[in-house]
């Protein structure tokens, strides 16, 4: 599919900024195969623990984005080149990463998208701590599941599922 670039939809939409359209702040980087990004969301949230992001991509993405709230740690990656492998493999469009990634060599050549605040070469733990399918906030910014996200050059912009509705795109599996 795809999308406008993100800034024609935000100037579209600026009657619904702040409610059906929300912007992510700046300081995303796009380190993934696939630099322009767009699809429903699901949810993790996670603290330098990257099971419940493994899980995720290891189960069906059906063209979503995976959007995790990793606190905006920089100490430990939460995605790698397997797991961006395992999100290609799996169907997701993309992960972006309120956080750290890693493999940098891999991710670039991952056929996803994968967006992070950083770099850091040391793996997240595996805990088995975090949360999946839930709302989060990224830097103050509400993300819930079967919201819309677009990214591209210029930033990342989410969607509520009603205004992406307005557009014609689908609602999430499930949503």
């Amino acid at each position: 599919m795809n999308f406008p670039p993100t800034c024609d939809l935000c100037d579209a939409h600026k009657a619904e900024a702040g409610h059906g359209l929300r912007v992510l702040p700046a300081g995303f980087v796009a380190y993934g195969g696939v630099a322009r990004v767009g699809g429903p969301v699901a949810t993790a949230s996670c603290f330098e623990d990257n099971s419940v992001v493994k899980a995720a991509v290891e189960s069906p993405g059906h063209g979503r984005v995976l959007v995790v709230d990793g606190g905006g740690s920089l100490r430990r990656a939460l995605v790698g080149g397997n797991l961006a492998g395992a999100a290609a493999r799996n169907g997701w469009a993309g992960v972006v990463v309120h956080g750290a990634v890693r493999d940098v060599a891999e991710l670039r050549t991952a056929p996803v998208g994968v967006v992070a605040l950083g770099l850091v070469p040391i793996a997240g733990e595996r805990r088995g701590a975090g949360q999946r399918d839930g709302p989060i906030a990224i830097a103050g910014v509400r993300v819930e599941p079967g919201d819309w996200l677009v990214a591209d050059e210029d930033g990342l912009v989410l969607l509520s599922a009603a205004l992406a509705a307005a557009h014609g795109w689908p609602p999430a599996p499930g949503g």
